[in-house]
């Protein structure tokens, strides 16, 4: 559950709290949920509630306050986010009305939610003979598999722990069978089966049974992990599913105090065969639970694994690079963090320097810790394992500010210069620029980029293929120092891309009009030769653009002929001509 800092009173949060952490915009909407009769067979305790809410579809809503603090889950996309969504704030002020809570300033709330037809039955149902309600719901369960596995689910809880176990893993083995791939519109409730199984083991969480948890939390995991190759999980609930599971491990492995050395080996299999971070960062997660005994064991297993890496040297690779060699390099540099140890964090970084990032990492490692001349070392040795082709721009600005630190301009400048030579565009320059400007040589530096830049657009358009040899850097470059007349000039003389022309013209609205209307009526164009409402809707903004300024300028026939003319060009586009109807342009 996330947690809001909002602090609420004793009981239920007050009205107050709610529009506070849910914004009024969700909370507006969230009472009008409220009101409306939205909140669905809610469960109120001490300290908690719990409710189904019905939006675009059903969503479950849990509320509590946790040390003093609102902490809520909702399953609806905004809720997977930990945003405070309208469904949270309808089943909190369900809550408030429940318990009969009065408004923030302590009077008594205006606001009840009207009866609702679940409400009713369910209050008649308390009153029905249990063996009867039994009977029903055998019968419903047998013609719903999704109800079948709750049922067995919330049975479970009343049987001892062996039977706990067992019949809680078939029930999980149903939730997550499946004879295909689960596309993307079936993940939802593919996943709502497993969710359903997670309720169960909340549930045992409550009833003081973390015991058999920490069993079920970590074969959840396994399972999940092993689900999640053959579902669309584009939404995040089956991952959502997985980092649950994680949790109640952990609370459970709290409550029950496992045999650290036992729980050691099961976090380090679990954490190194994971395809999908489960347990990831577990010595550091669960450190207090292992205690000295099991973090040693675990530090024994990640040592045994990490020996078998082979140090890569630049341009080497792995194989398991993404892999396995990933996941045990995470698990060494986590273990080195927790002890403070900035060597031993080196030492894991350097098993891998293949790449120029190895070595910028390195370099910002030791830069962050103040250590400024092993920081320039590790750059040194990243620009000198490398060639110039295959350079890290961000190794080079950090080897180059090494370099502006201690005086030495000309070598900074040697770097930021090559850096634009050899990929010249707007933020390479504006990088040269600004070491230029310390160096108090940019006038010159200047001078020399852009003549760069024209030399590459001249051979470019020799070139028996022209591609790139417009005039879009240089007209970025003038823009950027807010020279607008050299950059139309440029764009005029040598072209440039679409998004430049249109920048140029909204800034030539003003002084040169025309040129912002040719520019525009390029643009509408360009656009018409393709199909479809976006297209049509962005062509009649450029159209009122060009309404707008024609009108200053008294121009109005012209427009009109324009229309007229975009009317017979596209005549065969229904939708196009029924947008110029709706903005009555004849």
């Amino acid at each position: 559950m996330a947690k809001q800092k909002a602090k609420p009173r004793a009981g239920t949060p007050t009205e107050a709290q709610l529009r506070a952490l849910a914004g009024d915009s969700y909370f507006a909407r969230g009472e009008a949920y409220f009101r409306s009769g939205a909140v669905r067979f809610l469960s109120v305790g001490a300290d908690r509630a719990e409710a189904a809410v019905q939006g675009t579809r059903r969503y479950r809503v849990r509320l509590s306050i946790q040390d003093g603090e609102l902490a809520f889950s909702c399953t609806c996309p905004l809720g997977r986010d930990d945003v405070f969504c309208k469904h949270v704030v309808a089943v909190g002020l369900s809550w408030r009305a429940e318990g009969g809570a009065g408004t923030a300033d302590g009077g008594e709330s205006s606001r009840s939610p009207p009866p609702h037809p679940e409400d009713a039955l369910r209050e008649r149902l308390l009153r029905l003979d249990k063996g009867e309600l039994v009977s029903v719901l055998i019968d419903c369960a047998g013609e719903d598999e999704r109800l079948m596995r709750r049922l067995t689910l919330l049975a479970a809880r009343q049987a001892p722990a062996d039977a706990v176990v067992s019949t809680w893993k078939r029930a999980f083995d149903d939730a997550l069978a499946t004879d295909d791939y689960v596309e993307y519109r079936g993940a939802y409730d593919y996943a709502s089966g497993v969710d359903d199984a997670l309720d169960t083991l909340e549930g045992l969480l409550r009833d003081g049974r973390a015991g058999e948890i920490v069993e079920l939390a970590e074969y959840a995991l396994e399972e999940i992990e092993e689900a999640l190759n053959h579902v669309d999980d584009s939404d995040g609930f089956m991952s959502g599913a997985l980092a649950r599971a994680q949790e109640l491990h952990l609370e459970a492995c709290r409550m029950a105090r496992p045999e650290p050395v036992e729980l050691a080996e099961r976090l380090f299999e679990l954490e190194l065969g994971s395809s999908f971070d489960a347990c990831s960062g577990a010595y550091a997660t669960y450190s207090d639970i292992l205690g000295e005994t099991g973090r040693a064991a675990f530090r024994r297993l990640a040592e045994a694994q990490w020996a078998k890496v082979k140090p890569l040297a630049p341009g080497e690779d792995d194989d398991e690079r993404y892999g396995r060699r990933f996941r045990i390099t995470s698990i060494m540099e986590t273990i080195a963090k927790q002890a403070v140890d900035l060597e031993a964090q080196a030492a894991v970084m350097a098993r891998n320097l293949s790449r120029p990032y190895d070595f910028l990492k390195l370099a910002e490692l030791y830069r962050d810790a103040g250590d400024s001349d092993k920081a320039l070392d590790w750059a040194e040795r990243g620009s000198r394992a490398f060639a110039e082709s295959d350079q890290d721009k961000r190794l080079r600005a950090v080897l180059a500010e090494a370099y502006q630190e201690r005086g030495r301009r000309d070598e900074a400048m040697g770097l930021m210069w090559a850096g634009f030579e050899a990929d010249p565009h707007l933020q390479s320059y504006l990088a040269l620029k600004a070491h230029a400007q310390r160096a108090r040589a940019w006038k010159s530096w200047r001078e020399k980029a852009l003549a760069l830049v024209r030399a590459r657009v001249a051979a470019a358009k020799a070139a028996p293929n022209p591609w790139g040899s417009d005039h879009s850097l240089l007209v970025q470059i003038f823009l950027h120092e807010g020279d607008d007349s050299a950059a139309w000039r440029e764009a005029r003389e040598g072209g440039c891309s679409q998004g430049l022309w249109l920048e140029l013209a909204k800034l030539r609205e003003a002084s040169h009009p025309e040129d912002a209307v040719r520019v525009y009526r390029d643009h509408i164009t360009r656009l018409l030769r393709n199909t479809g409402d976006r297209v049509y809707e962005e062509a009649i903004k450029y159209l009122e653009k060009i309404e707008t300024l024609m009108k200053r300028g008294d121009k109005m026939d012209m427009f009109a002929a324009l229309v007229r003319e975009v009317r017979a060009t596209h005549a065969l586009k229904r939708k196009l001509t029924q947008m110029l109807d709706r903005k009555g342009w004849r």
